[in-house]
């Protein structure tokens, strides 16, 4: 009953949000899962250009892999849903990792109300974290500790993110909400964005342990990450 009642509020409050896309033609799959690679690269090189409100450069120049959820959709009275797809890649030896394909879901309750988009950047930051993610499944907050990341050009001396989480959570509103909580959100492969990309299924290890090449199109995000990965590790 719970479930239903978290569907039926998302719905409700996301119809304005989702609407603005019905007056335009709907693109063709690998349209897509393309435009999100083009999103997820974007949303990384606009949070990396502000000089005082991104990523650190030795936080993200010590993450494992790096993920992106551009707009993913929240909404709640009370009860609080939300869903998004996105993009990761991880650390090889010769780069950045292929993409691979997931989706972001679950609910949370809570003191919340209102409707947003959300741009989601997650850090993985460590080997445990790195395994959790290659399994294609896993929640956040039970299978992985999740943790804020810190914010700014340096992190503070006195923060102790290497130590304290296996994913660091960074996210870009547009919109009105009170009330942000990833705990319990749960991140699985999406296979039918895999399929659309690729043209066929490659599990998720296949792509981020770098055992296939990443197609051309994947170059938005892949090289956009590298830039600001390079930048970092300096």
């Amino acid at each position: 009953m719970r479930n239903f009642l978290v569907l039926l509020l998302l719905v409700c409050f996301l119809t304005p949000i989702l609407s603005a896309d019905d007056d335009t033609k709907a693109p063709d799959a690998n349209t897509k899962t393309s435009g999100r690679i083009d999103a997820a690269g974007t949303v990384l090189d606009e949070i990396q250009a502000a000089p005082d409100q991104r990523i650190p450069e030795e936080v993200l120049g010590s993450a494992e892999c790096v993920a992106v959820v551009p707009s993913m959709l929240k909404g709640g009275f009370v009860f609080g849903a939300r869903y998004g797809r996105g993009v990761a890649s991880c650390r090889t030896p010769k780069g950045w990792s292929a993409p691979a394909f997931f989706t972001i879901s679950g609910g949370s309750f809570g003191l919340q109300i209102g409707g947003q988009a959300v741009d989601l950047v997650m850090l993985i930051m460590n080997k445990s974290g790195m395994d959790n993610l290659l399994s294609s499944q896993f929640k956040l907050g039970a299978d992985a500790s999740a943790a804020a990341g810190p914010v700014g050009r340096h992190a503070s001396a006195d923060t102790d993110w290497k130590m304290r989480a296996q994913v660091l959570t960074y996210s870009r509103a547009r919109g009105l909400f009170a009330g942000l909580e990833l705990h319990g959100a749960v991140i699985k492969q999406d296979k039918d964005s895999t399929r659309e990309f690729y043209g066929r299924m490659v599990p998720f290890k296949t792509s981020l342990k770098g055992d296939i090449e990443a197609p051309k199109s994947a170059y938005p995000f892949l090289s956009t990450l590298a830039k600001w990965a390079q930048s970092a590790a300096k």
